[in-house]
């Protein structure tokens, strides 16, 4: 008992608060964004989602104290059987998955449905945290990080034969953890280099993009190297590394036209022009810079907007609740909103660095990244700034699978930080 009471009392109460807060206004938003005034909408209906997503809420709060009873021991002795369960239930979604908009990722109980993939991410969290932490395994070796790789692409890999392309791109962000625990740097520079030489490939030529880089080259060699740097060698590497970013720039357009599906390939024309689709894959965009925009500095007030009460943007209440919040609560709410999750996630870094075990350290970094990505893409997606592959916004979109994901996701990270005074520190 006085155990229990000592974990209550080591729980980071700011970080919990922060939870609170995000639940809570995104509660509101749903609301907002199912409110027909014509039906007088109720909070506490379980017939429309806003009553769904407060049951949501309700329930997560009986994960969270089971979380806190758990001792917190069992996240890392138990990882390779989570993650275990978490394959499991992807497989099994791709023989009995039911097809909801496009995507066979989820598994219908009655009434209710699961989406096993929302769950994959704290499975993979767990897993790759115990597995990098390790005395015996070194990043830096070619064969444990073959094994990490190979932790983080089977459940993509399965996500996407789900059609959920979405949901398997946040795996990336493990990145983050990977790169804190020793992985060398040229394996985050590559990812990054790529991606903007993709992004940058949508909007330019290669011929433009290969004549910057040429200029680039030429920069790095003349003005950056040291001097005694500047020798064959160097010319010989910079010409192979600069060489292979013009042949990946080249093989864009190939990639689009020829590996994506369609309505990938619309998406990202999208991207470039939302107006190539406006009736199609492009009037969520659309829609949603309008609705934001129209909210203007202060918002048109809860309830009060107009492209969200005559349901111009689909899937408003899901993924794209950031118009919500935009066009009811303007540019200080959304500002607003920004600062809470960036707040959150800048106090999960602050409490990983303190962690006094590297499993509970790299699991702080797993939540951190897996939670920016969630807020980078939706709303980059929502403001035209990214591609739209239909991710929620933690907490704040409506959804059970992502709610209370998000949620475990979270509180085993709250969990292992109470018992830190406890813990030996163990590199």
């Amino acid at each position: 008992m006085a155990r229990n009471e000592h974990i209550t009392q080591n729980i980071d109460w700011l970080t919990v608060l922060i939870y609170a807060a995000c639940v809570t206004m995104g509660l509101f938003n749903v609301y907002a964004a199912v409110y027909n005034p014509e039906e007088q909408t109720k909070l506490f209906d379980l017939s429309n989602s806003a009553g769904r997503q407060l049951m949501f809420i309700g329930t997560g709060v009986f994960l969270i104290i089971a979380i806190l009873v758990i001792d917190h021991k069992f996240w890392e002795a138990f990882a390779p059987i989570i993650y275990g369960f978490c394959i499991f239930l992807l497989l099994a979604v791709l023989v009995i998955g039911s097809d909801i908009n496009g995507s066979k990722s989820w598994i219908k109980i009655g009434s209710f449905s699961l989406q096993p993939a929302e769950f994959a991410k704290l499975g993979t969290a767990l897993m790759i945290s115990k597995f990098v932490t390790q005395p015996n395994v070194n990043l830096t070796k070619f064969r444990d990080l073959l094994l990490t790789a190979g932790i983080i692409l089977l459940p993509m890999l399965l996500i996407i034969l789900s059609k959920e392309t979405g949901c398997a791109l946040v795996f990336a962000s493990f990145m983050v953890v990977l790169y804190r625990e020793g992985i060398p740097g040229i394996y985050p520079s590559i990812l990054l280099i790529s991606i903007t030489l993709f992004i940058l490939s949508l909007f330019f030529s290669p011929l433009y993009i290969s004549l910057g880089l040429v200029v680039l080259a030429i920069i790095i060699f003349r003005f950056v190297l040291p001097r005694y740097d500047r020798n064959r060698k160097t010319i010989i590497n910079l010409s192979v590394i600069f060489g292979a970013m013009m042949l990946f720039s080249a093989s864009v357009d190939f990639l689009i036209k020829n590996v994506l599906q369609p309505h990938h390939r619309k998406r990202i024309e999208v991207l470039i022009d939302p107006k190539a689709d406006p009736m199609g894959k492009g009037w969520n965009v659309i829609q949603s810079k309008i609705a934001i925009g129209s909210g203007r500095l202060w918002g048109k007030g809860f309830l009060d907007g107009t492209q969200t009460k005559f349901n111009f943007v689909p899937e408003q209440h899901t993924d794209f609740i950031f118009c919500t919040i935009g066009e009811e609560h303007g540019f200080v709410g959304s500002a607003a909103v920004v600062l809470l999750i960036l707040g959150l996630m800048c106090r999960l870094i602050f409490l990983a660095e303190r962690q006094r075990t590297r499993f509970a350290r790299a699991y702080g970094y797993c939540v951190a990244g897996i939670l920016f990505f969630h807020f980078l893409v939706n709303i980059g997606m929502t403001i035209g700034l990214m591609v739209v592959i239909g991710i929620p916004l933690p907490f704040f979109s409506y959804g059970g699978s992502s709610m209370w994901a998000f949620t475990i996701l979270l509180f085993i990270f709250l969990k292992l930080d109470a018992q830190r005074p406890f813990t030996l520190s163990r590199t």
